[in-house]
């Protein structure tokens, strides 16, 4: 009974070994390269902060976590102008039109959005000023409100030409410019874009934009293409930057109590 019960198993391990042998021989290195991962990628801006430089990290501040492409669709982020409004240089991120109405690449609002939110939370956690600028009465309350939020300021009035230029002048004394504009609108009208965008150029400030099909990108420092009149893509927009600005300032936070018990 024994000799039966080993001759049964080696004969199921023999057809075994015939049917795994071909794929053993094809991937070795595949089986053997399957290492720990490292656990430093995975440490999250609470933990272990003055072992991790936060301007070395992929994503220190967990960004593309934010949000999904299906929320950007879900907020007609992807909509654009009709096509004879279209800009030149906003040719590389159009997807296609539709009925006569242009249709923003996605794929790529995502990615340059992320870059943005990023770049927010950096200058939230080395204590910089951030201005929220729009000039859309239609949204006024709500870039208004987010700003207050976050603690940060906002215009989104009518744009004095010496605010950025002539400080000096304006306010009567030395006043610190913004270390981030933040444009939910780039354009004044359907054809004229916000002078404080040339302003800010002009002044080095970092700048960030919603850039629609009909807006000039050059100017900004980090152009994220999407619709900037609707809505359900400007409460998005002033949701994920405040989420940005919320959380270097919490990274900051935490460097200052760890100074104060030090």
């Amino acid at each position: 009974m024994t000799s039966i019960i080993n001759r049964s198993f080696s004969s199921k391990l023999w057809r075994d070994w015939n049917i795994l042998r071909p794929f053993l021989t094809y991937f070795p290195k595949q089986k053997l390269s399957i290492t720990v991962e490292p656990q430093q990628e995975t440490v999250h801006a609470t933990e272990n902060v003055e072992e991790i430089d936060p301007l070395r990290h992929p994503d220190f501040f967990h960004v593309h976590d934010m949000f999904t492409i299906q929320e950007l669709f879900e907020a007609n982020v992807h909509f654009g102008h009709k096509e004879g409004s279209l800009n030149a240089y906003m040719k590389p991120y159009i997807f296609g039109s539709r009925l006569g109405y242009l249709i923003i690449d996605l794929d790529q609002t995502a990615e340059l959005l992320r870059q943005a939110l990023n770049f927010t939370a950096h200058i939230a956690a080395k204590d910089g000023l951030i201005l929220f600028i729009a000039k859309n009465p239609q949204i006024s309350y709500l870039v208004e409100n987010t700003a207050k939020a976050c603690q940060e300021y906002a215009h989104t009035r009518f744009w004095k030409p010496g605010t950025f230029t002539n400080t000096n002048h304006e306010f009567g004394s030395m006043t610190r410019l913004p270390d981030l504009c933040i444009f939910l609108n780039t354009m004044e009208s359907v054809v004229h874009q916000h002078i404080a965008v040339q302003h800010a150029a002009k002044m080095l400030i970092p700048t960030i934009g919603i850039v629609d099909t009909n807006c000039d990108p050059k100017l900004i420092t980090y152009p994220v293409p999407g619709n900037d009149d609707t809505p359900s893509s400007i409460t998005l927009y002033c949701k994920l930057f405040k989420e940005a600005i919320m959380r270097g300032k919490k990274y900051k936070n935490e460097i200052l109590e760890k100074e104060d018990k030090a």
